[in-house]
């Protein structure tokens, strides 16, 4: 028991996910959520929707939608660009953190406490099919950012295993020969600490990584 101790074992999906057979998804706004679950409804075809998302975004604070954000005219979106306006300019950005699900709270709260404004953060809400094309305009879009992938499973869990590959496709589709950064916790036999204080601390030394500390 302790943290993480129930695993949605995301590693194993993606692993068998191939030919379009389903989708794979961790969305981290109610508007996302909303709107996958619509066209889950709308389209003319069925497939397997699998949604990480956990229920601890049910109730956290920053993890809100307007509104207008499920109004006409708004859609689902496989990936969220950055979405704070207090930014340098794109090609000022050093830093693109990469990262799905309710991980990237922790990521914008710290970077906000910290006044950060040169590391941008894009948030991977579709994980399979995998939003390349989305992807890659973000990438000619930081042209001198370095790429970093942050999760906090271990690095043999997660989506590290089946992302690191695609996004290496992503940016040399974006005209780059390079390979993201991997940020996350080590391998692992088990899925959770067992030990809150361990996992706090562990979570934190993935934070102040991925922000380049």
């Amino acid at each position: 028991m302790g943290p993480e101790h129930s695993s949605a074992r995301l590693e194993r999906f993606l692993q068998l996910s191939a030919e379009d057979n389903w989708q794979v998804a961790n969305c981290t706004t109610p508007a996302n959520y909303f709107h996958i679950l619509r066209r889950q409804i709308r389209r003319p075809f069925r497939k397997p929707l699998i949604l990480m998302t956990p229920k601890s975004l049910l109730r956290h604070k920053l993890c809100v939608s307007t509104l207008a954000d499920m109004g006409p005219g708004s859609k689902f979106q496989r990936i969220i660009p950055e979405v704070s306006s207090n930014m340098v300019d794109d090609k000022k950005i050093r830093r693109v953190v990469l990262c799905s699900g309710k991980v990237y709270y922790d990521l914008a709260a710290e970077r906000d406490a910290r006044g950060i404004k040169d590391i941008a953060i894009v948030r991977v809400e579709e994980l399979y099919p995998f939003p390349a094309k989305p992807l890659a305009e973000q990438f000619k879009r930081y042209s001198k950012a370095e790429i970093v992938w942050c999760q906090e499973e271990p690095q043999n869990m997660g989506a590290w295993f089946y992302i690191d590959r695609r996004i290496e496709a992503a940016l040399n589709d974006a005209g780059r020969k390079e390979r993201p950064i991997y940020v996350g916790r080590v391998d692992a036999a088990s899925p959770a600490t067992g030990y809150l204080k361990r996992h706090n601390k562990e979570q934190a030394e993935i934070v102040d990584k991925a922000l380049g500390k």
